[in-house]
This record gives C-alpha cells, structure tokens and sequence, in this order.
C-alpha cells in the first residue's frame, strides 16, 4: 500500500569543500593573516602528543576572540620533536616532560637488563682476561 519509501540523498562531503566552508566562515568573522609565523606551529596536549602544522597558515580576530591555524598536521609524541620543542613548553610542559624523562631510562634498562639465565650464556663467547695490558703498554712505551 502507498509509495515506497524515498531513498535520502548521500552527499559526500571532500575536504576541499569544508576548507571552503570554513574559509567562509573566517571572512565574516573578519580575520587577518598573521605574518611572520613561516616555519611551524605546535600545540602541545596533556597526553604528551603534538599537533604540528609545518609551513601553516595562521589567521586571527581579536574581536572574536578566534584563531585559526591552516596547513597539513602531524600527530607527533613530544619526545620526537627534541630538543627543538624546549624553548616553546611552558611550565606545566617542561613538568610532565620531567616526569617522562625520569620514566625513560628505567624503561630501557628494564629491556635492556640481562635475564640471569642470559648471563652464563653470553659469557661463553668472550675469553676471560689474563694478562693485565696497561702493563704492558707501559714496558712498551719505556
């Protein structure tokens, strides 16, 4: 009974025709370019990761209290961005930052760290010391 059901239309939406509805959206807000930023820019997160925009666009409205960055980001972890990043991390940052060096190494050596099974076997390979050869190096040398 009665007609089918209308199928609703799929738009599929690009990219390019949001960065236009957003550029859009800036105009009315009356934003200007900010020159002088060409390199980078880097937002940093509290879970530690980066958001980096190289080469980014950057335009602001100070009556809107809007900034808006442009460009191609990266999500990075902060220890991929060292030493570079340090000038730019405020004191929260530089805290966390502290946090995770001090968890670094403990991470390394804790692969690192031999087994106590390993140890008897890797010894094998290498021939014990016998001579002492400082001393030798000094006979040589008189």
């Amino acid at each position: 009974q009665g007609t089918a059901r209308r199928k609703k239309k799929v738009v599929h939406r690009t990219a390019t025709a949001d960065d236009k509805k957003l550029q859009s959206s800036l105009k009315k807000l009356a934003v200007n370019n900010i020159a002088g930023i060409e390199e980078e820019v880097n937002m940093i997160k509290d879970d530690g990761t980066v958001i980096h925009f190289n080469n980014p666009k950057v335009q602001a409205s100070l009556s809107a209290n809007t900034f808006a960055i442009t460009g191609h980001a990266e999500a990075k972890p902060i220890t991929e961005m060292l030493p570079g990043i340090l000038s730019q991390l405020g004191a929260d940052s530089l805290t966390s930052l502290r946090k995770l060096a001090e968890q670094f190494p403990r991470q390394v050596l804790d692969s690192k760290a031999p087994k106590s099974e390993d140890i008897d076997e890797e010894d094998d390979d290498v021939p014990d010391l016998v001579e002492n050869f400082d001393e030798a190096s000094k006979n040589e040398a008189n």
